[in-house]
């Protein structure tokens, strides 16, 4: 199957099994962090990526750190774009992959285009059915309906 590859501009910050061609245009040095989850300690680096249409940053990884040095030219395979402060990360994963690509260039690099500069509402927590229907309960904004109650009478 052909894979079909998109251009740095058209990712969003709902972005998810998407196919780049980029160039690695920086890096941060790696920094440890430890783990939420089982107190684990990684290292975590961004690499700055683009085409000809944009930049973002990607988010490195432990090994993937290694993987990455500036003027490669990257094949990444099923990334997804996360929000990290309200700021857009490209985002390899498990089931992603990184290819360096060697022989082929991307002569220009627009890196006028920042696409993680822009800023995005962020939304904490798990996504939820509050008010989209569907409960059996009403959501936020849904008034309930009012239960009457003999002998009583309503407020205007």
């Amino acid at each position: 199957m052909e894979k079909s590859f998109v251009k740095v501009s058209d990712l969003s910050p709902t972005s998810k099994g998407v196919n780049l061609k980029v160039k690695v245009v920086g890096k941060t040095e790696p920094r440890e962090v430890v783990s939420r989850k089982d107190g684990s300690i990684h290292r975590v680096a961004e690499a700055i990526v683009g085409d000809e249409t944009g930049i973002i940053l990607m988010t490195l990884w432990d090994t993937r750190i290694d993987e990455v040095e500036i003027g490669d030219v990257l094949e990444i395979v099923n990334a997804f774009v996360t929000l990290y402060r309200g700021s857009m990360r490209l985002n390899v994963g498990r089931y992603g992959t990184i290819i360096k690509l060697e022989g082929e260039d991307i002569e220009e690099v627009n890196e006028e285009n920042n696409l993680s500069a822009m800023r995005f509402p962020e939304h904490r927590g798990f996504p939820t059915k509050i008010g989209r229907g569907g409960g059996k309960t009403p959501g936020r904004g849904v008034k309930k309906p009012r239960r009457s109650v003999p002998g009583r009478r309503r407020r205007p």
